[in-house]
């Protein structure tokens, strides 16, 4: 959905607000910059947030979802160099970030590295699987990993849910663990090279690495705010 339509910030169309002052402010009497400031900055470091209004956008009926895993053994770095250049620039309907851990191969007991290329495409799998072939075959899609289901659906999925759970799971209002850990995040504007990757590779361990490609209407989003 963010490769079509934007962050959830990008659709922000008006805020109720609480000011240091206690004056409630909507979008117009709070002006252009404390809105574009809450929707990015955190609304709290501003003053209190009493609600949002967003604006809707379509999904289509059927959507198609696959996680499909390839490993160091697999041709994992060259998948993942030519994924750079597919992901931000294929099909806006196609959202595909990769997951990547440090595992051991139960078939040799060595360590190795796996990716989780983690997908939603906004569509049916036949038009999903035509446009994989043309734009990255290298990943060797099957029909077999994909499975088509709703949009809503696909959010109990990508909420981290995973034993067929219904979908008024969702409506669940109990704060779920927290979970202690330490991340960093940045933009990378260049591909690494294949030999980059192979130096990640070399101490990589234990952690978490998320490659999430932002681009899409991102792209144009950006050059007006």
């Amino acid at each position: 959905m963010r490769r079509k339509y934007g962050l959830a910030a990008d659709n922000v169309i008006d805020a109720q607000f609480i000011n240091v002052h206690g004056k409630i402010l909507d979008r117009r009497s709070m002006g252009e910059d404390l809105f574009w400031a809450i929707r990015g900055g955190g609304g709290s470091s501003f003053g209190i947030i009493l609600s949002w209004k967003i604006k809707l956008v379509p999904v289509p009926e059927t959507v198609t979802v696959f996680a499909v895993d390839r490993t160091l053994e697999q041709n994992l770095t060259k998948i993942i160099y030519k994924w750079q250049y597919i992901a931000p620039k294929i099909d806006k309907d196609l959202d595909i970030r990769v997951l990547m851990f440090s595992v051991v191969n139960p078939s040799t007991g060595n360590r190795t590295i796996r990716a989780t290329f983690d997908t939603l495409f906004l569509g049916g799998v036949d038009r999903l699987l035509a446009l994989m072939q043309e734009e990255f075959p290298e990943l060797g899609l099957t029909r077999e990993d994909c499975t088509e289901m709703s949009w809503i659906e696909a959010v109990v999925i990508g909420s981290s849910f995973t034993n067929r759970e219904p979908l008024e799971i969702l409506l669940n209002r109990i704060a779920m663990p927290k979970n202690s850990f330490k991340g960093k995040s940045d933009f990378a504007t260049n591909p690494i090279s294949e030999d980059g990757f192979e130096g990640i590779w070399r101490f990589y361990n234990d952690a978490l690495l998320v490659l999430t490609p932002y681009s899409g209407i991102r792209i144009d989003l950006d050059r007006y705010t």
